[in-house]
């Protein structure tokens, strides 16, 4: 019976101080996201107003120039600056994604919050559609969406928005369901509040951190999702600065040698991502501490 006991103890103590010696390590890389995306943010505001794009005209005689002092990017395959581009096409990229995220967290958030708190047929319904709409591919769905107008960002972000709140609207139900059987819900309603105000100032209040982390993982995917439609040559006009776009039309010279048209672009897609989804990752562990210890396993 002691030894249990201390067997208990010491995996008790030493859990705490797994947890003790990862809390430096969370909160290092909270900030290394976090100045990353501030260096972003940066760029994209500044650059813009210091170096504006229409001085980027065709140059042909410069064309697929490799990276140097002039042109640390290089240039593509009509003359244009690609450090220019890349930075006017991440601006592009990180609209979409986040008002997309923002317009599908709100709509994930509403029909969850509404399947959760109304259960019943409601709920057998929303969740049928829910799953109906799931089982159709995001980019398939997508690219239907985006050729029902004509091509823009707003398009895009319209079908970012409609394919990606799906995901958000399981994780707030299943929150509200966790949340209506709590004691003090009942103590409410029987104290002679009403539903909606049960609803709005309890429901909705405790699933809100939920719902804003939604967001935050949504943004990276966001962005990989108008890449891929740009790649495929839909949502934006041709001649706009978009990563996807810059992409596909550097495959020809990726095939002749050419490495980095395709190279720079690529890396503003994933430096970005990576950067909210650390975010992300170090704002889950502080909804969830128990999975800290988990995640050193």
């Amino acid at each position: 019976m002691a030894s249990t006991t201390t067997s208990s103890t010491s995996a008790t103590s030493t859990t705490a101080a797994r947890r003790r010696d990862t809390a430096p390590r969370h909160a290092r890389r909270l900030r290394a996201c976090l100045a990353l995306l501030a260096v972003i943010v940066l760029v994209v505001v500044l650059v813009p107003l210091l170096f504006p794009l229409d001085r980027q005209a065709v140059d042909l005689a410069a064309k697929l120039q490799p990276p140097s002092a002039a042109h640390p990017f290089g240039t593509d395959e009509v003359g244009r600056d690609l450090l220019l581009r890349c930075v006017y096409g991440l601006r592009v990229s990180l609209l979409v994604g986040v008002v997309a995220a923002l317009v599908a967290t709100v709509i994930g958030t509403a029909v969850g919050a509404l399947a959760g708190a109304l259960g019943g047929w409601v709920d057998r319904t929303v969740m049928r559609l829910v799953d109906l709409f799931s089982s159709v591919p995001h980019l398939l769905l997508g690219i239907f969406i985006v050729a029902m107008f004509r091509p823009g960002v707003w398009p895009v972000i319209i079908s970012v928005a409609l394919t990606h709140w799906l995901s958000t609207a399981r994780i707030v139900r299943a929150e509200v369901l966790s949340l209506r059987s709590r004691p003090y819900l009942d103590a409410a309603l029987s104290g002679g509040a009403s539903r909606w105000r049960v609803t709005t100032r309890h429901l909705l209040a405790g699933v809100l951190p939920q719902a804003g982390l939604a967001a935050v993982l949504m943004v990276p995917h966001a962005i990989w999702h108008e890449s891929a439609l740009s790649f495929l040559g839909l949502g934006l006009p041709a001649h706009e600065a978009s990563l996807g776009i810059m992409a596909n039309a550097a495959r020809s010279s990726l095939l002749a040698g050419d490495w980095w048209p395709t190279l720079f672009p690529g890396l503003f897609i994933i430096v970005p991502t990576l950067a909210v989804a650390g975010l992300a990752g170090a704002w889950r562990e502080r909804l969830n501490p128990r999975r800290r210890s988990e995640l050193t396993l």
